[in-house]
């Protein structure tokens, strides 16, 4: 007997510890079984703490609709509609239990989010595929090369099908690598040195934790709007989002305030050009609430002007160093990157990142919008 669907919108609970939260901790557990699949590890899964904290982002609103069988949550799809830029935009994070794949139930969230998008005005979805670098192996005609025309995903791989076959097209590609912590003392003198003998002592470094000090905050913000027509670490502006949250003062103060009232931690370098005295680029990497064995590398932002002194390498490096020194349980770090980024990729080969994996980023535009419809709790 075919066992019936059931759709709907999850509850958040206000805390973990009530009765009202045995919903929220499965689907909770949900994600993480699927990272478990797919990468090997829950590295990049989140403690039910962690997700319930993330919820409370002031810059995004999320909603998760889950899949039941037989009463049990099987499925999640997490919706992100950013509330500051890209206003047409939701995100998607679409996951199904191992043993319920392949039985219709994907689709049936799916359409679900997507009409949930559609209610709420936005126009455009974006979701991911990933795939470990294990299955990366294989000829060209076995993979699928993103409309930006680097990198690619295989073919074969169940989650490329089930994107095309909702519509879903491949946009562009993320390189994702992890670097065993701390780096070792002799790696570290090297690079060092070979970066301060590039830059011949026109930087100094300045290092902060969390909150930016008054004295370069404007200049912090100028170089993160400026992030928007470089080439970052940490992530790409999404397919099809054109709105940037343009940064100042309070802007940047904002953003710290909200991390930080998620128990996050932000671990920050700077380089300033000694002759100009501004800052010119910057490194940070971010620590988790409930997980400070597993942090992940954000921006890294130089500009270009001042790009061919190693000054990547060099904010890298010492940002690495401060992370152990602060955090001395962090085992690894993780970070993505596009493949059009060569000279990140480089340094990060010379720190010791590996690769892997890749993410596939999918876009597909919603044919206009609709009538709200009321989402169940």
């Amino acid at each position: 007997m075919t066992s019936t669907v059931e759709i709907g919108q999850l509850w958040i609970p206000d805390s973990l510890d009530g009765r009202d939260a045995k919903d929220f901790l499965d689907a909770v557990e949900v994600s993480r079984k699927v990272r478990m699949q797919v990468w090997g590890s829950d590295d990049l899964a989140y403690t039910p703490l962690e997700k319930l904290l993330e919820l409370s982002d002031p810059y995004e609103r999320q909603v998760i609709l889950v899949a039941r069988v037989d009463g049990r949550i099987v499925g999640t799809v997490d919706i992100a509609l950013p509330l500051a830029d890209n206003m047409d935009l939701a995100e998607f994070t679409l996951d199904i239990l191992p043993d319920f794949q392949r039985r219709g139930i994907g689709r049936q969230l799916l359409e679900a989010a997507e009409h949930f998008a559609k209610s709420e005005g936005r126009t455009i979805v974006l979701v991911d595929t990933n795939h470990p670098a294990s299955s990366l192996r294989g000829n060209a005609d076995e993979q699928l090369v993103p409309g930006s025309g680097l990198g690619s995903v295989p073919l074969a791989s169940r989650e490329v099908d089930f994107a095309m076959r909702m519509g879903y097209t491949l946009q562009h590609i993320e390189q994702f690598s992890s670097c065993i912590l701390p780096l070792d003392s002799k790696l570290v003198a090297e690079l060092e040195l070979e970066a301060e003998d590039t830059n011949a002592g026109r930087y100094s470094l300045h290092h902060w934790t969390d909150r930016c000090p008054e004295q370069w905050l404007e200049a912090v913000a100028a170089l993160e709007n400026a992030a928007g027509e470089l080439a970052t670490e940490g992530g790409e502006t999404p397919a099809g989002a054109q709105e940037e949250l343009v940064f100042d003062a309070g802007v940047l103060r904002q953003a710290e305030d909200a991390a930080v009232a998620q128990g996050r931690r932000t671990v920050v370098t700077a380089v300033e050009h000694v002759a100009s005295g501004r800052i010119v680029g910057l490194t940070t990497i971010g620590v988790l609430a409930q997980r400070q064995d597993v942090v992940f590398q954000d921006d890294t932002i130089v500009l270009q002007e001042h790009r061919g002194n190693k000054l990547g390498l060099l904010i890298k490096v010492a940002n690495m160093q401060r992370l152990s020194e602060q955090f001395p349980d962090a085992r690894v770090i993780y970070t993505w990157n596009a493949p059009e980024n060569r000279y990140l990729l480089t340094v990060n080969r010379q720190l010791g990142f590996t690769t892997a994996g890749v993410t596939g980023l999918w876009q597909k535009e919603l044919p206009g919008t609709g009538p709200n419809v009321t989402s169940s709790e």
